[in-house]
């Protein structure tokens, strides 16, 4: 598995080709900077932290000459692969497609700060047996500070638009884990009173992403924990997730675990 791990303290290097599967995490230590993210423009000052999964979407960076930024960008499906489904991550994630922006206060942003250096110290080391798992303890360190720092942003906001009702009311609906049995888009499209059309239309307008990605990100967790109890067959947990065929349960654990189901049993037996 490669994963990139980047660090810099280049802002006109934050829109890169190159890091565009990756989540973006800059802190602006002084000066004065802006840039445009979905098509409207941002600007940024002393301890503002920029949030920015995908940032293919960045583009008009201008700073001025004090400018001072660090940044560390990570893979995005690494990242997310590290929280649990329904973490404070997908309602952040929708609020920070958003605004970017999370207005931190000085000790918060030595905090990051501090994570950010850790990152830079340690991703050098990739002759490490472990090193992926280091780098991930360290990402959710991090990661785990943003979460506090826009946890006391979103108190102070209200969203009460129908846009953003509909998509938080969406992942309500998935945090029960539904989706163990429901995975179609048309099944939550009528809990909520919509149509599809308009639910994949709303989704992808406010988060960035498709009702589906969010559906699979919810299964995925109850998937592995069904694979990772020996007791139960193929059989039954395609039976119990209610996929039609078992070669379509198989084909769904191939392409959203990389490997078929047997296959994966097999990888977690001690070698």
């Amino acid at each position: 598995m490669k994963v990139d791990f980047q660090y810099s303290t280049d802002f006109y290097g934050m829109n890169s080709r190159e890091l565009h599967h990756t989540c973006m995490h800059l802190l602006c230590l002084a000066g004065e900077g802006s840039f445009v993210f979905n098509e409207r423009c941002y600007h940024i000052v002393k301890n503002d932290l920029v949030v920015v999964p995908m940032p293919d979407c960045i583009s008009n960076l201008a700073a001025h000459a004090d400018l001072r930024v660090e940044w560390f960008a990570a893979d995005y499906k690494f990242l997310q692969n590290l929280l649990p489904s329904n973490n404070y991550s997908i309602g952040g994630s929708i609020s920070l497609n958003q605004d970017p922006i999370i207005k931190l206060s000085d000790e918060q942003a030595k905090h990051i700060l501090d994570d950010f250096h850790r990152l830079r110290e340690r991703m050098e080391d990739d002759n490490q047996q472990f090193y992926f798992e280091l780098m991930g303890s360290l990402c959710l360190t991090m990661m785990y500070d943003i979460f506090e720092a826009h946890a006391q942003r979103e108190a102070t906001d209200s969203h009460t638009d129908r846009t953003a009702y509909i998509v938080k009311q969406l992942m309500a609906i998935l945090s029960t884990g539904i989706s163990r049995t429901e995975r179609d888009v048309s099944y939550y499209a009528e809990r909520l009173n919509v149509s599809p059309k308009y639910l994949s239309a709303t989704v992808k307008r406010v988060t960035g992403h498709s009702v589906t990605s969010y559906i699979d990100r919810h299964t995925i967790p109850i998937l592995k924990d069904y694979l990772n109890d020996e007791r139960l067959s193929l059989t039954q947990i395609a039976d119990a997730m209610n996929f039609t065929s078992l070669s379509y349960f198989s084909r769904y654990c191939t392409k959203h675990l990389g490997q078929s189901p047997s296959d994966y049993r097999q990888s977690l037996q001690p070698k």
